[in-house]
């Protein structure tokens, strides 16, 4: 099978030679080419070519247009330094008050700088892989973006004081999220990312209030484009998982501190499940034997349905040894787990 093939079939249930492995790469994929993590998302040449070449590497089965979270709130008119080896800072929240809601007026955001340049990355990986490889485009989810332009602290309050004023901000969000993954879409990524990472520090209820809806409206959007979802919420997502299966995504991401077998439970066997080793304690600290100890475990867990990767980003300085320790490539450690 063909890596695509590959993840699509374990996405739709039917039969699959081995599972798939997609971990996420950023900083580390633009330091493997001699490049700053800054190069790496603020180039899109040094994106495509970072993603290619760590995929090859490690005959991973998708490449990815992921790289940081600011691409839409820059859109938006937000204002950032960008350090060589980190996240850009924003200079101030965009949303100050009720009256700046304006400001998230629909527009076309697949045609501002930073979001023009991750469609542009994400059609020369599917020109160049795009018929082997899934490619992955990616978004933000409403309730990170509107706290990447609000603040976290303040969107907390706004949910308790004034979720009127975040639910009108999120939809808006929400409708330019749609335009911005399907235009990926068109460029070639054959599934969308989804980071809504803030959606891991509220409750159920919050979460089937002010997330579910609009989570849901924009999986529904990219699916009638013909593209599958993957999930992705950092941290702790045990009370709201099951919700989040409601959305219809094909893939969550699981990070490390979420129980592989509990979250199986919650969700039912028909969503894919992906990850979760700890990326920073196994991954970056370990040993390769180790990395794959931690491997194995999770494919025993986690079923038919499952996709293996660390619970979050590979990060910087990880040793190439242990990557390639649960990776198909060269050292792998686990190939008879993966079937090779």
């Amino acid at each position: 099978m063909t890596p695509k093939e590959r993840l699509h079939a374990i996405l739709q249930g039917q039969p699959f030679d081995r599972p798939a492995v997609t971990p996420i790469f950023m900083a580390w994929a633009g330091n493997y080419i001699g490049q700053t993590y800054r190069d790496y998302y603020l180039d899109g040449d040094i994106l495509a070519q970072s993603q290619l070449a760590v995929t090859r590497a490690f005959e991973l089965d998708q490449v990815s247009a992921i790289s940081d979270p600011w691409r839409e709130a820059s859109a938006y008119g937000m204002e950032f330094d960008y350090p060589a080896d980190g996240v850009g800072k924003p200079k101030a929240e965009l949303i100050q008050g009720p009256d700046d809601i304006a400001r998230l007026a629909p527009f076309e955001i697949e045609a501002a700088e930073r979001p023009k340049q991750r469609i542009e990355s994400v059609a020369k990986m599917a020109a160049e892989v795009g018929d082997t490889h899934s490619v992955l485009g990616w978004v933000e989810g409403p309730i990170a973006e509107y706290s990447d332009l609000r603040g976290v602290e303040s969107t907390f309050m706004d949910l308790i004081d004034k979720p009127e004023m975040y639910l009108e901000a999120a939809g808006m969000i929400v409708d330019n999220a749609i335009r911005f993954a399907l235009a990926q879409v068109e460029a070639g990524a054959d599934t969308i990312g989804i980071g809504d990472a803030v959606a891991s520090l509220i409750n159920p209820q919050m979460y089937q209030e002010f997330v579910l809806p609009l989570e849901t409206r924009l999986i529904a959007a990219i699916h009638e484009a013909g593209a599958a979802t993957k999930l992705h919420v950092c941290g702790d997502i045990t009370n709201n998982i099951a919700y989040m299966a409601q959305t219809g995504t094909d893939i969550i991401d699981i990070d490390w501190m979420v129980d592989i077998t509990a979250a199986r439970q919650a969700v039912g066997e028909d969503v894919t499940l992906c990850g979760n080793f700890d990326p920073t304690a196994v991954l970056l600290q370990g040993t390769p034997e180790t990395v794959a100890e931690a491997a194995r475990a999770c494919l025993a867990a986690g079923g038919k349905r499952f996709i293996l990767q660390p619970g979050c980003e590979v990060p910087p300085g990880t040793p190439e040894a242990n990557i390639r320790a649960f990776c198909p490539g060269e050292g792998c450690l686990i190939a008879s787990e993966l079937g090779l």
